[in-house]
């Protein structure tokens, strides 16, 4: 296990830095947000090779992270294409100020290693584990992790054609999922996680993998999720009006006025 997170370790550390230079040719530091889902895709591939005799579950979760990292890699890209460097980037960018080179390096793309570190943590206990078959945990994982995968895309996709309706300019998307919740991107992504949480529960010391899904769970809650996302809209008062009527993570049915 130990050689498994020593050696992703240093296959994160090399991926970021390579990450920083390309974002700093680039003078854009939104390249992080698009080699995240990378980033997992690396880790669960260099584990799932680094021993001879990997098993289904080990090919299993190996795929989820790859379908996922995917499919956000392309969402980002196409979201980010043609525009400036995101929003959070930029107001650190004038913050830093000379400093920025040094402080991107360590409180951007390092931290980021960090987090998906432990994020994958999960995973490279899957990976490392010799217990061999799958069982009702990694079916009830699947299932968990398919519905947060559709969750998310189906999200994605109806705020994409929001968007993309020049007569939604400046407006606020209030249907479909987004009727439910202000976030069900980021509620399908977390979904995600804590279903490969149970897949891990299959194999020994499972049940440390659960800093995992909390980890990230926090993150998109409190961090650079929805706190961050949310304080963009503050003084918007479509979306207050949105905020007092509909749950910020969770799916629920919308409060009457």
């Amino acid at each position: 296990m130990l050689n498994y997170i020593l050696c992703s370790v240093l296959a994160v550390f090399i991926y970021m830095t390579l990450l920083f230079f390309i974002s700093m040719a680039k003078k854009d530091n939104s390249i992080a947000d698009m080699g995240w889902g990378i980033g997992f895709i690396l880790v669960a591939f260099f584990t799932l090779f680094l021993e001879s005799g990997f098993e289904i579950r080990h090919i299993l979760v190996t795929g989820l992270v790859l379908i996922w990292g995917l499919r956000l890699a392309f969402h980002i890209l196409m979201r980010n294409k043609g525009k400036k460097e995101d929003f959070r980037y930029a107001k650190w960018r004038k913050e830093w100020g000379k400093h920025f080179v040094v402080r991107s390096f360590f409180q951007v793309f390092m931290l980021q290693g960090l987090i998906m570190l432990i994020i994958s943590y999960q995973v490279i206990l899957i990976n490392s584990s010799e217990k061999p078959g799958i069982n009702i945990l990694d079916m009830l994982g699947l299932m968990v992790w398919l519905f947060g995968f559709v969750f998310e895309t189906v999200g994605d996709l109806q705020l994409a054609k929001f968007k993309n309706d020049k007569k939604n300019k400046g407006k606020i998307m209030k249907s479909g999922l987004w009727k439910y919740t202000r976030h069900p991107n980021y509620f399908g992504e977390a979904t995600m996680w804590w279903g490969i949480f149970l897949i891990a529960l299959s194999v020994s010391k499972g049940w440390t993998a659960i800093i995992s899904p909390a980890l990230i769970t926090f993150m998109l809650l409190r961090v650079s999720g929805v706190t961050m996302l949310e304080k963009k809209y503050k003084g918007n008062k479509e979306f207050e009006q949105y905020a007092k009527k509909t749950s910020a993570f969770f799916p629920w049915f919308s409060k009457k006025k």
